[in-house]
């Protein structure tokens, strides 16, 4: 299973521009987690920062005991083993086949024989579809089986936390939507902590148990998905919906002299709510996910901090859970008076003599 990650505190900058600052959230072990935000926001910054690539200036990152940011470079480098890294452009070497593209971490970082790396690149292979391309190179392929390739690289260690960099980038919404189901059932069959840095709203709406958005230098908001998809934020809906109108504009945040003129000429923030679509499922033959079970009862456990319309989604969605029976209405005076009167024997007793 895979392994929990505490952010506490995290801040970034770099010399005078800030990055982000005060970023806490916890990564569920083994559940799929989305991170949002308009682009600039330091989304690919923060996936660096968790694996200790990058240096916040204050915070920490806990990983199995292992602090990413202070704790010393040996330990950090143990503890990156346990990442796997899917990049935004796969990030293949040209000038290697696919296959020694996958192996390259096995080779570069095991001591394992020729004959056992092939049989864990071979697995892995199959695993995202690409068995048959092994002898194929990056400039060969299409940008869909390229993204599978840097998955399968990410994969051969047997990683515990996965980390995808904008995986739907330059992909059509067929293939996009092949890669969704292709992260639910990886997920299914390791059962590995995810988060995928997304500006896609289809991915972000199908595939993760959880969801989180950095906007103006800060986590505006980090939790079950159902609560991020009826938030009332407006930079939040601004962004599911896709809209031109709210707080985000071309670079980053607009000021308030234009919001107010869209408010005037009638462009408010008053957005539709997104339809709440069924979460994906593993493809037909594969287990039930693990994770499932584990957010279930994690989720259940918080609903009461939750606001109205999250709480209401999530029991919508979940399977086998039932809203509570609401007691029965009492009747008016016109029911009662056409119902027969109804006497217990039990508690019956004539009425003395003399009383009206």
């Amino acid at each position: 299973m895979g392994v929990e990650v505490k952010v506490e505190g995290l801040s970034m900058a770099f010399g005078r521009q800030q990055v982000w600052e005060d970023v806490s959230l916890t990564l569920p072990a083994g559940e799929v987690s989305v991170m949002l935000g308009p682009s600039g926001t330091g989304k690919t910054v923060f996936l660096k920062s968790l694996v200790g690539l990058l240096k916040p200036q204050r915070g920490t990152v806990h990983v199995d005991g292992c602090n990413m940011v202070r704790d010393r470079e040996r330990d950090v480098f143990e503890a990156r083993k346990m990442f796997g890294l899917m990049f935004q452009d796969g990030a293949l070497f040209g000038s290697m086949t696919l296959f020694d593209n996958i192996a390259f971490p096995l080779r570069e970082h095991t001591r394992k024989k020729e004959r056992e790396i092939r049989d864990i690149v071979m697995e892995r292979m199959e695993l995202v579809g690409l068995v048959g391309a092994e002898d194929k190179l990056p400039g060969e392929i299409s940008g869909g089986m390229r993204k599978r390739a840097g998955l399968a690289r990410a994969l051969v260690l047997d990683p515990q936390i996965i980390l995808c960099d904008e995986p739907d980038s330059g992909l059509d919404p067929v293939r996009t939507a092949l890669l969704s189901q292709l992260l639910i059932d990886v997920n299914t069959q390791i059962d590995a902590t995810m988060l995928i840095v997304t500006h896609n709203i289809d991915i972000a709406s199908t595939v993760p148990d959880n969801m989180g958005m950095l906007y103006r230098r800060s986590l505006v908001t980090f939790g079950p998905r159902e609560a991020l998809l009826t938030s009332e934020e407006p930079v939040v809906a601004q962004f599911l919906n896709g809209s031109p109108h709210g707080p985000i504009g071309m670079t980053e945040e607009k000021d308030s002299a234009t919001l107010d003129a869209e408010l005037a000429m009638g462009n408010g923030l008053d957005f539709q709510t997104r339809e709440i679509v069924p979460q994906l499922e593993p493809s037909p033959g594969l287990p039930p996910r693990a994770a499932v079970h584990r957010r279930r009862e994690r989720v259940l456990g918080m609903l009461a901090t939750l606001p109205h319309a999250a709480r209401e989604a999530i029991l919508a969605t979940m399977p086998g859970h039932t809203h509570p029976t609401p007691p029965p209405a009492a009747p008016d005076a016109e029911t009662l008076a056409m119902e027969p009167l109804r006497v217990d024997p039990s508690t019956w007793s004539p009425r003395p003599e003399g009383q009206a």
